[in-house]
């Protein structure tokens, strides 16, 4: 018996590391080649240079003159503030509608309740494929042209959702009792939720903005079908110079999103912890 279990102990603990090394090894392999200064065959290293992240920002390339795949920082930058412009609007335009809907829901009830917290889910469920091709015709039937607006409409469709589930899930851990006791000392609706309702959700709040920023800042298949010819974000930026072979500036690109990733993720637990 001990050594069938001392078996399943160490298959479990080499299941774990081949777990962990087959989701973080692509990640490390894009971050190491991303300093490669081969400019034709990344998986050749010849040797560790900046020379990539300086060629993004528009400063001289001295691993070769030749190997210049961007062809222009200026587009790379009107993608990049494309895609800030974006996530802050449907951050704030998600993260207002999410809460006040789960705080809707948390408050009140109401025929088809229930119903309505179903068909929230439905945008997260959807494959985004479809989603996209929906938006798309919605749009064009509509007669809307595609551009920075649109992407704006199509992914507040599906942040809400996102938000809504992050804020409901902290107000379903508060204590009603605050809100009686605040309403028996007499104080209004208004007052009760700015003082007592608001910062116990403002860390679900909190989170679900920056969770929607985040997801904003990936999106690429539904901003894809509904960004029109002349508006890029950087995921698609980033496609398409997928499209035309692995780059060297590719790795860097991803290496610099994945950097701006962990650093709104620290600064959620930052809040967390000053919360806390």
């Amino acid at each position: 018996m001990g050594s069938l279990r001392n078996v399943g102990v160490v298959g479990l603990f080499g299941y774990t590391i081949l777990f962990f090394t087959f989701i973080y090894l692509p990640i490390v392999l894009i971050v190491a080649y991303s300093f490669n200064s081969d400019p034709i065959n990344m998986m050749n290293w010849s040797g560790f240079t900046f020379d990539w992240y300086r060629q993004i920002f528009g400063l001289k390339n001295t691993v070769s003159e030749n190997a210049l795949y961007i062809e222009s920082t200026e587009q790379l930058l009107n993608a990049l503030r494309n895609s800030l412009t974006v996530a802050a609007f449907t951050t704030t335009i998600a993260t207002v509608l999410g809460t006040a809907t789960a705080l809707g829901l948390y408050r009140f009830n109401f025929l088809g309740k229930k119903f309505y917290r179903v068909l929230l889910f439905a945008p997260m469920l959807m494959p985004d494929i479809v989603l996209g091709i929906a938006l798309l015709i919605f749009f064009v039937g509509a007669d809307v042209s595609l551009g920075l607006k649109t992407i704006i409409i199509g992914q507040c469709s599906f942040l809400i959702s996102y938000v809504f589930i992050v804020v409901s899930a902290r107000l379903a851990g508060m204590d009603r009792s605050l809100e009686n006791a605040s309403a028996d000392l007499g104080a209004d609706e208004w007052t009760t939720f700015r003082r007592i309702i608001l910062p116990q959700a403002m860390p679900g709040v909190i989170g679900g903005a920056l969770l929607a920023f985040i997801i904003s800042m990936d999106d690429l298949v539904i901003t894809y079908f509904i960004s029109g010819v002349d508006t890029q974000t950087l995921p698609i930026f980033i496609f398409g110079m997928l499209r035309r072979g692995i780059k060297p500036e590719i790795n860097a690109i991803a290496t610099l999103m994945l950097l701006f990733s962990f650093a709104v993720a620290s600064l959620g637990l930052y809040f967390r912890s000053r919360r806390g």
